[in-house]
């Protein structure tokens, strides 16, 4: 491992003691953003402690997050959603994670993905596979729809591929994307509007699993809006699904 993702791997230890310790709290403190979406003590919290990690270890490098926003130093910058998942986390649903990247002049070198009340960690970096927790992941073989489970968020109208696939689940977040790497799931759709922090940690653990990530229109892009995984088989059926 790079001293990078050993940085982030420790960063993510830290964030899990955070939050695991406020998780199901009967004072948890959630409040509502002016876009309407939650937002907890210990989303906060997470964060500020990941800040103060790097601003040690890594004070040329810029940070990107999703409470705090952007401090701007370079050509590198880490990219931190301190709880991807607070509806859940907030409600005591066990499917929420921290998500850690770290890119360098525009491109996505590793991410991390912990979800502690799963007791599952994804990483990779690039060149160096996908992993969860001790084990190595590879995304599925499946070719056909007609033999793939999908995903596909909730929140817009579902395609129409949905009803010819073998199974269909709104997995939703970063699970979706993390049950593709694995290969549990072929395909996953996640919610229009989705931003760079929702996205940054997931694509390298997609590809380096063998899979293929992109945008809505095929690019290999994190910087928001739409976002597809697949085990690659399928990647044109679902970019044709919801074009």
């Amino acid at each position: 491992m790079s001293p990078d993702l050993l940085l982030a791997l420790e960063l993510a230890d830290a964030a899990d003691e955070i939050s695991l310790g406020r998780f199901r709290a009967t004072d948890l403190l959630v409040e509502t953003k002016p876009d309407l979406t939650p937002v907890t003590e210990a989303d906060r919290a997470v964060e500020e402690a990941i800040r103060l990690r790097l601003a040690a270890e890594r004070p040329d490098d810029g940070i990107l997050g999703e409470e705090f926003g952007t401090t701007e130093t370079g050509t590198r910058r880490w990219i931190v959603d301190p709880i991807d998942g607070t509806r859940n986390y907030s409600r005591g649903i066990p499917v929420w994670a921290t998500l850690i990247a770290l890119e360098e002049n525009g491109a996505i070198l590793l991410g991390v993905v912990s979800a502690p009340a799963l007791h599952r960690r994804w990483h990779a970096e690039r060149g160096g596979g996908a992993w969860v927790n001790d084990d190595r992941i590879r995304v599925s073989a499946i070719r056909q729809i007609e033999d793939a489970v999908l995903s596909f968020a909730l929140e817009q109208p579902i395609p129409s591929l949905a009803t010819y696939a073998w199974h269909a689940r709104g997995y939703g977040d970063f699970w979706a994307h993390m049950l593709v790497a694995e290969g549990a799931v072929d395909g996953a759709v996640d919610a229009v509007g989705v931003k760079v922090w929702d996205l940054a940690a997931i694509q390298p653990i997609v590809e380096e699993a063998g899979g293929r990530f992109s945008d809505f229109a095929g690019a290999a892009r994190v910087d928001g809006g739409t976002a597809i995984s697949s085990n690659g088989h399928l990647h044109g059926a679902l970019l044709e699904a919801v074009r």
